[in-house]
């Protein structure tokens, strides 16, 4: 199972939590080109809060990526196109 790993700030983490949020960006700069190539599948996503070893952690079924224009809301007001990476189902949760 391919994982990709993300970390989210906790007010991002709780919306992807509760169903609000569908969708996570990512700018579309040579880092992210290099780690979400459009070609490349993943299974799930694995989020997480912090960087601590108890940090709040979720796995979330991986629909896709594409590059696109963000939701103003759910962004931190991006206005440019980024990598829209899809969000299916929540699979797991861990220390919440």
């Amino acid at each position: 199972m391919k994982i990709l790993h993300l970390t989210l700030k906790k007010k991002w983490f709780d919306m992807i939590l509760s169903g609000e949020k569908k969708e996570e960006y990512r700018a579309v700069k040579q880092y992210w080109i290099n780690r979400l190539k459009l070609s490349k599948e993943y299974d799930v996503i694995q989020f997480r809060n912090g960087y601590s070893k108890n940090s709040p952690k979720m796995q979330i079924e991986f629909k896709g990526c594409e590059i696109g224009n963000a939701v103003y809301e759910w962004s931190d007001g991006w206005q440019d196109r980024v990598f829209i990476i899809k969000l299916g189902n929540i699979i797991s949760t861990e220390n919440l």
